[in-house]
């Protein structure tokens, strides 16, 4: 290791040529076919290093350095590495002594680390230094020590001034993130949120005095005669017209609250009228092709107000009137149904001119027609889906809209340098129809998900079909169509216009890494001598997961071994799996080498999704049915996952059924309330009252602390109504764990008495 910084510096050149000495030599994998090279390395031995003495956090004082030591043995070699980078030789002070009860080595280093360094490389973050040890066995890394300054905290910049609220007034915000106070520094001082009443002509307009309150009372008997009248017409037509298809119903829907809560008890004695549903073959199934008026709230999709687990209140919206684009960009609404049929719905809209990209895989393609209520579209177990909110659609139009997941073979995604695709490439459209608000569309990454390591840019696609830069994590502006937020599995975009998306990571630097997950697959039964098992290396995302499975199922394969997941990180070193310690007396492996390889670009480019190497092993007699054997998956100079398998390989206790494939079959598309957790009118009440700021802060940015979407604010102030964005994305991430119970608390901890309809049972209603 003396001579280690020589070869970091030149480990892109020296990895190249290895790697192609490697291929031409028949010694790496290319892809779906491997081959084996070389002899297994002791590895996972005894005689690795440990750690005697590990580094520390420390916290730098003024301008005091601080000193990290570790000290390691059997160790032969020792350095640091701070945040990502080697911390040059000269750097280091290295003693080299004898352990006197083991008779083994042991080296100790320390390095010094200023304030200087720190802000001069990173600025005001913070800063990890991480020890790593050499044997001639292997290598071992200590823990991190964080090395942090006490840091006070400034003010970002006002944000623009949010739309004229119903008060007359408007109002902007700031967060103290340029720093975020930390380790013990001073918080921001000053105001976080200003308001400023709005000219007269931003106001709304207002009736004051006398004629105020008979205009109100005017309004108010009109709409009781209205609603009273509505109901008996409802009724009336009802009775007469038995035929009346399911996909129409009353208003009832958007004036009931929820079902009851575990909160309050209901009361005894409710009952409530189901919905009739139609005959088959109804006479009267004509009046299906009668335009509804959805510039009102008066009628809506048939659903009910229950929890989504509630599969009686839930509908598919794979029916509904055909919809032809016109020149000019509207929809007309023509008589028939639509196929629930997705060949079809493909076959049909891949004629248009706009359709031209859409895949032809049915299987991974949803679909329906919403109007301004909105709703929810899946495609089941991908972890993709796209909300649409209520008013996202302009009251009045009626659109057919759809969301499927791209093939990368399908497509022509650019990627140059240290870039990898971290996401699905998924299509939602028609492109170009006319939003009222952001959409959300929801989609697994495989990145570690620290913005530090990554610069991850949002691509989309153009009408040409290239590919353009839309947004940068981390530097959205709340001006511009789309807005980003990435958990630690899943990104969560809002955007103002549909189109083809897919999320690109450049690294920053060695310590960004891709999760990696790990499968096991063998055939299912096995009277053969030989014995395959498949060990994939894919993408950590379920949609990639699904294609895996669904190609074994039809190969007849079995998951031998829960799935594992792997950090592979931007190192340029390649992937190494081996098996171990199988019973030489029943087995031998047919490898003529104990390791097979992948190279590291071909999983890094994710140029091919399938990757796996195959491991081919020979039992010497056919009444030998027990395999036990530790199968191992590491970077060189990286992590690594163990399996232990142990299982009969004439029993097929675990084939692949449909157990995986059923885990997320819930209908693909729901339409109007039955796709929300909270019902249309308690949405309005709660954000009616959190909209307005309030001078002790038990608004909407309590609501969005509550729920820890801080890092949101300025997006959040710059939208007409920052409640209805935060319900939205709390709709989007709870779809499947939604806890209605929970977001009552949250609404009972600010105090808001408008919003306690939240605890109102059935009965009460």
């Amino acid at each position: 290791m003396p001579s280690l910084l020589g070869p970091f510096v030149r480990r892109r050149y020296r990895a190249t040529v290895l790697v192609l000495w490697l291929v031409s030599a028949g010694f790496i994998c290319t892809g779906s076919e491997h081959t084996a090279t070389a002899t297994l390395p002791a590895a996972f031995s005894d005689l690795l290093p440990h750690f005697l003495v590990e580094p520390e956090d420390e916290y730098i004082v003024k301008n005091k350095p601080v000193t990290l030591t570790c000290r390691s043995t059997p160790a032969t070699q020792i350095y640091f590495k701070c945040n990502g980078e080697w911390v040059h030789q000269d750097d280091h002070l290295i003693e080299r002594t004898v352990d006197p009860a083991t008779a083994l080595p042991v080296m100790q280093v320390t390095i010094d680390i200023t304030r200087q360094q720190v802000e001069k490389i990173f600025g005001l973050d913070e800063y990890w230094c991480q020890c790593v040890a050499w044997s001639t066995t292997g290598t071992q890394k200590s823990q991190k020590a964080y090395i942090r300054i006490a840091l006070d905290g400034g003010w970002s910049e006002w944000s623009k001034w949010s739309a004229c609220g119903a008060d007359c007034s408007m109002w902007r915000s700031r967060e103290c993130t340029q720093p975020s106070p930390g380790t013990g520094g001073k918080d921001c001082q000053g105001l976080d949120l200003q308001s400023l009443n709005c000219t007269s002509e931003q106001c709304p307009q207002t009736v004051s005095g006398a004629e105020d309150v008979a205009l109100y009372v005017g309004m108010v008997a009109v709409a009781l005669c209205l609603t009273l009248l509505l109901i008996v017409v409802v009724l009336v037509y009802r009775r007469k017209k038995e035929g009346l298809d399911a996909d129409v119903a009353d208003s009832s829907i958007l004036t009931t609250g929820f079902q009851p809560m575990g909160i309050k008890p209901s009361k005894p004695g409710v009952w409530a009228p189901r919905p009739r549903r139609p005959p088959p073959h109804s006479k009267n199934s004509h009046l299906l092709t009668i335009q509804p008026d959805l510039t009102t709230t008066t009628t809506s999709y048939q659903g009910t107000l229950r929890s989504r687990h509630d599969a009686t209140g839930k509908f598919s919206m794979t029916n509904g009137p055909l919809l032809d684009p016109l020149p000019n960009g509207s929809h007309t609404l023509h008589n028939g149904k639509l196929s629930s049929d997705p060949a079809e719905f493909v076959s049909r809209l891949s004629t248009q001119t706009y359709f031209k990209t859409l895949p032809r895989d049915v299987a991974n393609t949803s679909f329906g027609t919403f109007n301004f209520l909105g709703g929810r579209l899946t495609i089941p177990n991908t972890g993709i889906s796209l909300l649409i909110p209520p008013e996202a659609i302009p009251r009045g139009k009626i659109y057919e809209i759809y969301l499927t997941v791209q093939r990368k073979e399908d497509l022509r995604l650019p990627l140059a340098g240290c870039q990898t695709l971290l996401s699905p490439v998924v299509s939602c459209g028609p492109p170009g129809v006319v939003l009222s608000r952001p959409v959300i569309l929801s989609v697994d990454h495989c990145s570690d998900a620290c913005l530090d390591n990554w610069a991850i840019r949002l691509k989309k696609q153009n009408y040409e079909g290239a590919w353009e830069d839309v947004l940068l994590m981390g530097e959205e502006l709340v001006t511009e169509p789309y807005y980003c937020q990435l958990e630690a599995e899943t990104c969560r975009l809002f955007s103002e216009q549909l189109g083809t998306f897919a999320l690109v990571g450049e690294s920053l630097h060695m310590g960004a890494a891709k999760r990696l997950r790990l499968v096991l697959f063998s055939d299912a039964y096995c009277s053969t001598l030989e014995y395959n098992i498949r060990v994939y290396c894919m993408d950590d995302t379920q949609d990639v997961f699904k294609e895996v499975m669904q190609m074994e199922q039809q190969l007849g394969g079995r998951l031998i071994d829960e799935p594992h997941v792997l950090l592979f990180k931007d190192s340029y070193h390649n992937l190494r799996l081996s098996i171990h310690d199988m019973p030489q007396a029943h087995w031998r492996s047919k490898l003529l080498a104990g390791y097979q390889e992948i190279p590291f670009y071909h999983i890094w480019n994710g140029s091919q999704r399938y990757l796996h190497c195959t491991f081919t092993l020979e039992r010497l007699s056919l009444s030998t049915c027990e395999l036990t054997c530790q199968l191992c998956v590491w970077q060189v100079e990286g992590e690594g996952q163990s399996f232990s398998l142990d299982f009969n390989i004439a029993k097929d206790t675990r084939a692949l059924d449909s157990e995986f494939l059923l885990m997320d079959s819930n209908t693909t598309a729901l339409a109007g309330p039955s796709a929300f957790q909270i019902p249309y009118l308690i949405r309005q009440k709660i954000c009616s009252s959190l909209d307005a700021p309030c001078p002790n802060g038990a608004d909407w940015r309590m609501l969005a602390q509550r729920l820890k979407l801080e890092r949101h604010m300025s997006f959040f102030a710059s939208k007409a109504s920052p409640t209805s964005v935060i319900l939205d994305l709390w709709e989007a991430q709870h779809f499947h764990s939604g806890n209605i119970n929970q977001l009552a608390t949250v609404m009972a901890d600010i105090g808001k008495q408008e919003a306690m309809i939240f605890l109102v049972s059935d009965g009460e209603c």
